[in-house]
């Protein structure tokens, strides 16, 4: 998500690219539209929800899938990752209107959670 008029190629290799990238393009994406007045905490929640539903009814009938979806077609797998990528999207850019470091506490999140459920000594 670049300025107005750049052009965005995708390859075939892969991307490793920042939540702070991400935050930045995603910024830089709104203001080069005027988007920012309407990317207020609940509005940007709201349409994360919306998603999060788009993303649901992609699942909804199929019960439960295998890993690694090797039974779907490749158009369904590229659907699901746009739609995962919305709700990925908007998080962000909630994150970053609210002023939170999303991986500072995503990180913080983890060490909770590992102190809160320690992995199983088996015997």
């Amino acid at each position: 998500m670049g300025e107005l008029g750049e052009e965005i190629v995708v390859e075939e290799e892969k991307v490793n690219i920042s939540l702070k990238d991400l935050s930045k393009k995603l910024e830089d994406f709104a203001k080069a539209r005027d988007w920012e007045k309407y990317h207020s905490p609940r509005n940007l929640l709201l349409a994360m929800v919306g998603e999060v539903g788009e993303l649901s009814e992609i699942f909804q009938w199929k019960g439960e899938v295998e890993k690694g979806l090797p039974n779907w077609e490749e158009s369904d797998k590229e659907h699901l990752g746009e739609e995962l990528s919305d709700v990925l999207l908007y998080l962000i850019r909630l994150a970053d209107i609210c002023g939170i470091d999303l991986a500072d506490a995503a990180s913080k999140k983890i060490v909770k959670n590992a102190i809160k459920y320690p992995p199983k000594v088996v015997s």
